[in-house]
C-alpha cells in the first residue's frame, strides 16, 4: 500500500456541510499554501531562541456567548478563522465549554461543527461526555461515527463488544469502517472479536483487509498471527502491510516467515522487514542501521520514491518500539529534502509524533526550529487524523502547563503550539 489506511491526504477543496443528518461525509475545506515567514499565534514567548516577537495571546475565553460565536465558526471556509476558533475553545475553562461543544456535537445544525465539536471535546478528557460519543456511533453522519469509534478504540469496553460487531456487518463507508474495525481490534481478549477478524482478514476487497491487518498489528492480535504470515509470504499489495503487522506483534514464532520475505523480497520491501525484525527482538541496531541508511539512499539519489515511502515509514515504526535514533532521522532527512520524496518522510514523520509525542518534546529543543517546524507542518496538513491530532494537541498542552516555567519541555511544547497553531 502506498499509504496505511489511517493516514489520508485531504481531499477536499470544498465542505459538505451534512443538514439534518444527511448521510454525506462532511469535508473540511483545504487548507491553503502558507508562507514560511507566517508566525501563527502562541500562548507564550518560547525562552530558549531568538525568534520574532509573537503577538501577546488574550486571557483564556470564559463568556459562553463568545464561545459560542467561536463554535458556530468552526466550520467556516477561511482557515485562519478556523483554526483560530479552534484555539479559543481548547484554551476556554472546560466547565463552560464542555456543555457548548457537546450540545454542538448533538444538536448543531452544521455537519462539519459537529464534527469538529466532538472532536475537540475528546481533548478535554472529561469522562462524563463518554455517552456522547457512544450516541455518535449510530449518527448518521459518518464524520461523527469515525471519531466516535475511534474514541471507543481509546477507550474500550467489554459491554460494547456486540454492538461493534453488529455495525460491523453495515459500516461500509470507506473511511470509517477502518476505525471501527481498529475499535473492534481493541477488544482482542474477546473469543468473538478474534474469531469475526481472523476471518475478514482473510476476505474482502484489499482496501478493507489492510485496515483489519493494520488494527491487528497495532492491538498486538498475536492470536491471528498465522494468518497474517500467510498473507506476509505473498507477493501483492497487502504484503507490505503484514510484515509490519508481524514486526508491530512482536510475537517471535513470526520471525521465520520475515526471514523468508527477506530472502526473497524486493529492493522495496527490505527495510519493512528489516524494521519488523527488530520489532522481535533481532539484531536491532544492525537493521535499524540498515534502514536508515536506505532511507538516505532514497532521499538523495533520483528515481527511488517507494523506497523512501518504505523506508520513512519503517523509521516511524522503528520510532514507535521505542528506537530514539529513528525519530531524529527522520528529522534530519527530511527537512532538508524536496518532493517528491519529501511527502512520504514528512507523512512518517507525522505518524511517528503523535504516536509518541514525549519523543518529539525531548528532540525539539536541538532541531533548527524553522526547519523542523515546516517538516511537521506539512506532516500534519497531509494527514486527515482528526481525532489522533487532538489527541496530540492536548498531550502537548497538558506537557506545557505541567512542566517548571524554565524547564526545557515546556519550551519545546511552546514551539510546537506555535508551529502547529494550536
Amino acid at each position: 500500500m502506498t499509504v496505511p489506511p489511517s493516514c489520508r491526504v485531504v481531499l477536499a477543496a470544498a465542505m459538505v456541510v451534512a443538514l439534518g443528518g444527511a448521510p454525506a461525509r462532511a469535508q473540511a475545506p483545504a487548507r491553503p499554501a502558507r508562507p514560511a515567514s507566517q508566525a501563527p499565534p502562541s500562548p507564550t514567548a518560547a525562552p530558549t531562541r531568538p525568534a520574532p516577537a509573537a503577538p501577546a495571546v488574550a486571557d483564556p475565553v470564559a463568556d459562553p456567548v463568545a464561545l459560542q460565536a467561536a463554535i458556530d465558526t468552526l466550520g467556516k471556509l477561511d482557515y485562519k478563522t478556523r483554526v483560530e476558533a479552534s484555539a479559543t475553545v481548547r484554551r476556554a475553562p472546560a466547565a463552560v465549554v464542555v456543555p457548548l461543544l457537546v450540545e454542538a456535537a448533538k444538536r448543531h445544525v452544521d455537519g462539519y461543527v459537529r464534527f469538529r465539536a466532538l472532536v475537540l471535546l475528546s481533548g478535554f478528557n472529561d469522562p462524563k461526555t463518554t455517552p456522547v460519543f457512544l450516541e455518535a456511533l449510530t449518527d448518521e453522519n459518518d464524520r461523527l461515527r469515525e471519531v466516535a469509534y475511534a474514541y471507543v478504540e481509546e477507550h474500550p469496553s467489554p459491554t460494547l463488544v456486540p454492538r461493534l460487531l453488529e455495525a460491523l456487518e453495515r459500516e461500509q463507508a470507506e473511511f470509517v469502517r477502518p476505525a471501527l474495525v481498529r475499535a473492534i481490534a481493541a477488544h482482542g481478549s474477546d473469543a468473538k472479536v478474534q474469531a469475526v477478524l481472523k476471518r475478514e482478514v482473510m476476505r474482502g476487497v484489499d482496501f478493507f483487509r489492510a485496515a483489519v491487518i493494520e488494527a491487528l498489528g497495532v492491538h498486538k492480535a498475536a492470536y491471528a498471527l498465522d494468518e497474517i504470515a500467510t498473507i506476509a509470504l505473498l507477493e501483492g499489495p497487502l504484503q507490505d502491510d503484514a510484515v509490519r503487522a508481524i514486526g508491530q506483534i512482536g510475537d517471535k514464532r513470526g520471525l521465520p516467515t520475515l526471514v523468508a520475505v527477506q530472502r526473497s523480497g524486493s529492493r522495496e520491501l527490505q527495510p519493512t522487514v528489516a524494521a519488523a525484525i527488530c520489532g522481535l527482538g533481532s539484531n536491532c541496531d544492525g537493521h535499524a542501521r540498515f534502514v536508515r541508511e536506505s532511507l538516505d539512499f532514497a532521499a538523495h539519489t533520483l528515481g527511488y520514491q517507494e523506497l523512501a515511502r518504505a523506508s520513512a515509514t519503517a523509521l516511524a515504526d522503528l520510532s514507535a518500539i521505542g528506537r530514539t535514533e529513528a525519530l531524529p532521522a527522520l528529522f534530519a532527512l527530511g527537512m532538508p529534502s524536496n518532493d517528491p520524496v519529501r511527502a512520504p518522510i514528512a507523512l512518517a514523520t507525522g505518524q511517528a509524533v503523535m504516536r509518541n509525542p514525549g519523543q518529539l518534546l525531548a528532540i525539539v529543543p536541538g532541531l533548527p526550529r524553522q526547519d523542523a517546524t515546516l517538516l511537521l507542518r506539512d506532516a500534519f496538513d497531509m494527514l486527515e487524523e482528526d481525532y489522533a491530532e487532538e489527541r496530540f494537541f492536548a498531550t502537548i498542552r497538558r506537557n506545557y502547563w505541567e512542566a517548571a516555567p524554565e524547564a526545557p519541555v515546556r519550551a519545546a511544547a511552546q514551539v510546537l503550539i506555535t508551529a502547529l497553531e494550536f
